[in-house]
C-alpha cells in the first residue's frame, strides 16, 4: 500500500474516533490490516493535514500515555482536552484504556 494512501486510511479512521474514547497507534494498524505499522501510524498523525480538523488528540500510545512535547500545546493541554470530552484517567496520570479504548468495529474502514 503506498504511504499516502495508508496515511489516507488513517486519517479516515481517526475522523470516526467518538469524543470520550480514544485509540492506539497499534489499533489504528490492526484496524487497517496492517498490524506492523504502528510506528507508519505515528507518522501519519505527525503529518496530519491541519485542514481535516482530525481529533489528532485521541490517538494515544499503548499505555495510554499522551504524545510528548509540544504536541497539542503539550501534555497538559491534551489530557485537558481528553478530559473535556469525558476521557477517564488513573491515578496514575495514564488514561484508563479498558474504559476510554473505542473499537473500530463499525467503523468506515477502507477496502
Amino acid at each position: 500500500m503506498a504511504k499516502s494512501n495508508f496515511f489516507n486510511d488513517v486519517y479516515a479512521l481517526v475522523e470516526q474516533i467518538p469524543p470520550g474514547k480514544v485509540m492506539t497507534y497499534g489499533q489504528i494498524a490492526a484496524c487497517l490490516q496492517s498490524p506492523y505499522s504502528a510506528k507508519v501510524v505515528g507518522y501519519a498523525m505527525s503529518s496530519a493535514p491541519d485542514g481535516r480538523n482530525l481529533p489528532c488528540h485521541r490517538v494515544v500510545n499503548r499505555k495510554g500515555e499522551m504524545a510528548g512535547g509540544m504536541i497539542f500545546g503539550g501534555v497538559e493541554s491534551q489530557r485537558s482536552m481528553l478530559e473535556r470530552e469525558g476521557v477517564p484517567f488513573k491515578a496514575n496520570g495514564l488514561i484508563d484504556l479498558t474504559l476510554a479504548l473505542w473499537d473500530c468495529d463499525g467503523a468506515m474502514l477502507p477496502e
